[in-house]
């Protein structure tokens, strides 16, 4: 069998500051709309990715990465495709959460479920692995279908950890050093039926 040689880029962005973000509560699955500040920063990554040619741009079906990528697209003007195996993940009862809440009031169940790594999963909610797996599935198959083009991935922190941090090796513990910087764009490369890291943190976009 033949492999395959054409090489597929996804260029990946978390979606800009929602309300919730600036509360320090967590969003999830649940939504909350861009703020004004969110909007304009949308706008300006949109001229700072016009840079790149891009043949696509997929999102998560949220409504905060939505509404990201319709700001960014003004400027790139691709064709655009949504996906729900790009949502965030589901953190179930502590979605709405403010973070030092749960800090402060369930300290040692957020303790014992961080030092479970990939298998980190909030009270009714979703592990990480299920995240990754989704994820990886999304980009898989919108790198068979669009081989060989360069591809906008408009979507979530945990999704963006969880892709990179797999291909990282990386354990998911609370010990190991941050890789990524906040509002960066993410390069990885799909060929051979196999995804791999081409730059992380790549371009700052604030």
């Amino acid at each position: 069998m033949m492999k395959d040689s054409k090489i597929t880029r996804f260029g990946l962005v978390r979606h800009a500051e929602t309300i919730w973000n600036r509360e320090n509560r967590i969003q999830g699955q649940s939504d909350s709309a861009l703020t004004d500040k969110g909007r304009k920063d949308a706008d300006n990554w949109g001229r700072r990715l016009s840079r790149f040619s891009w043949d696509c741009v997929i999102m998560s079906d949220s409504g905060r990465a939505v509404e990201t990528a319709a700001i960014i697209n003004n400027h790139l003007q691709a064709p655009v495709a949504s996906d729900s195996r790009l949502r965030e993940q589901d953190w179930g009862r502590w979605t709405g959460r403010i973070i030092t809440q749960i800090q402060t009031e369930e300290a040692g169940l957020l303790q014992a479920k961080q030092m479970r790594g990939w298998k980190f999963c909030p009270p009714g909610g979703e592990d990480r692995l299920s995240l990754w797996r989704r994820s990886h599935s999304a980009l898989t198959d919108a790198a068979n279908r669009w081989r060989g083009s360069t591809i906008l991935i408009v979507t979530h922190e945990g999704v963006i950890k969880s892709l990179i941090y797999r291909l990282s090796d990386r354990h998911f513990l609370p010990e190991e050093q941050a890789l990524l910087k906040s509002y960066n764009l993410h390069w990885l490369t799909f060929s051979n039926n196999s995804l791999r890291i081409e730059k992380i943190n790549a371009l700052p976009l604030l």
